[in-house]
């Protein structure tokens, strides 16, 4: 008995470049940077002002009248994925009891949803006063805390900074009553969702699944974080749109930003009967990790994504000669884009100089757990349309990267994608889409 065919019927983003997929396909076809200097905060103190923020939108456009209230208890992350899932969600022809509860086309019970989630930071005007009455001397007293400062938290705050509220929310706005997962992998945790979620139907536990990833990272604590280990570009500050530069000779860090990116995943048989649209196939996906001493790196020989890719590979049945596009992590810190090179041309191979690579975050920023879940709604629409946009900011590759990084638009009919990526901590995953033959 074959494997159960999965395939992406729907597809939903939220990204510096828009609120939708149609206005973040647009972006990056032509592109366009979404990287800005940071308004959210001040960042005058910062290594790194940049970001890649969202526009303003208003959450409670996004759910049920029922369901208004409880956007008090949403984090951004968590309106990023509530946003993008509804997209997706509505994009796919699925009825759930958010669109309309008269006219439900789903089984919930047999609908899952598996979501990736980053280390949730919250504003911290939320916790200042509290922090404030627990100073003794001015320094931070833990009894204080205890005794008088944690009075000053409401109960529920914690609600809006778990993890797993992304699919918690989304899955009880939708009446997902199937398995329901979260992945927290940091840049790879998309990845992961979408992998996880297909084996899930695959295996026959449900017929449906949403799956992705989300994450705000425009906070003042984590963009700190990412200054202190150095992988933020800070020579860029007065150069917004040339900052975040893949695989370039001048590449100097990172830029992170706000993103969601979700897609509806279905087996074939639910697809087929109900008439829907299907834009791609998912026909493999593998993880692996890497071991480095150095956590905030890959390995220098990205080892660890080379085995995510030939498990990729392994399980879609097919050779690098098939693939047709990647769309590699790229972050535009220099180590790791050149572990990431060495990591992909170990496993395709002499199709190195002839696979279109396509990196997306010199115009998408660095999203973190939302990464795999762009880039793959990005892949799905490069092969609806047979379009390989061109990446920004590659003017020259730096030496010892071998990748064939494209640098005009071109048109191409792409049978497979690859999207890969991996995160510091040496987590790393790999998806093969397939252009859909009935």
């Amino acid at each position: 008995m074959g494997r159960t065919r999965v395939v992406i019927t729907g597809i939903g983003a939220i990204s510096p470049l828009g609120l939708t997929s149609a206005r973040t396909w647009e972006g990056l076809c032509a592109g366009k940077s979404g990287i800005k200097r940071i308004t959210k905060f001040d960042p005058a103190k910062f290594t790194c002002q940049l970001a890649g923020e969202v526009e303003e939108y208003k959450i409670q456009q996004y759910v049920p009248k029922s369901f208004r209230k409880a956007t008090k208890l949403m984090s951004k992350d968590i309106e990023l994925a509530v946003i993008a899932a509804d997209e997706a969600v509505r994009d796919s022809g699925l009825i759930t009891k958010a669109i309309d509860e008269q006219k439900i086309n789903v089984n919930p019970q047999r609908m899952a949803i598996n979501i990736g989630a980053g280390l949730i930071s919250c504003d911290p005007c939320e916790l200042a006063p509290a922090v404030a009455k627990s100073l003794s001397d001015g320094k931070f007293d833990i009894q204080k805390w205890g005794k008088e400062g944690l009075d000053l938290v409401t109960p529920l705050w914690l609600l809006k900074y778990l993890p797993n509220m992304l699919a918690c929310h989304v899955g009880i706005i939708h009446d997902i009553q199937g398995p329901s997962n979260t992945i927290t992998c940091a840049e790879v945790s998309g990845h992961i969702a979408i992998a996880e979620a297909t084996e899930v139907i695959a295996r026959g536990n449900s017929d449906i699944a949403i799956a992705g990833g989300a994450e705000a990272k425009v906070n003042p604590v984590l963009i700190m974080r990412q200054c202190l280990i150095k992988r933020t570009t800070n020579k860029h500050n007065n150069d917004a749109e040339g900052a975040c530069r893949p695989f370039d000779a001048d590449a100097s860090g990172s830029v992170f930003g706000d993103g969601g990116g979700i897609v509806v995943l279905e087996n074939l048989d639910n697809a087929t009967k109900r008439g829907a649209k299907i834009y791609a196939e998912v026909v493999g996906t593998g993880q692996s990790a890497c071991i480095n001493p150095v956590y905030e790196h890959i390995e220098p020989d990205g080892y660890g994504l080379t085995i995510a890719i030939e498990k990729a590979l392994a399980q879609a049945n097919i050779s690098p000669k098939d693939i047709d596009l990647i769309i590699p992590h790229g972050t535009g810190i220099p180590q790791d884009d050149l572990a990431e090179a060495k990591g992909i041309e170990a496993a395709i191979g002499k199709e190195t100089k002839r696979i279109p690579v396509w990196p997306t975050k010199s115009m998408l920023s660095n999203t973190g757990a939302a990464c795999g879940g762009l880039d793959v709604v990005a892949a799905v629409l490069a092969i609806r349309d047979g379009i390989i946009p061109a990446a920004k900011n590659c003017v020259k590759k730096a030496i010892g990267c071998n990748l064939n990084i494209v640098t005009t638009a071109q048109k191409a009919n792409i049978r497979y994608a690859l999207c890969c990526g991996y995160t510091y901590g040496g987590q790393t995953a790999a998806v093969i889409l397939k252009k859909f033959e009935n």
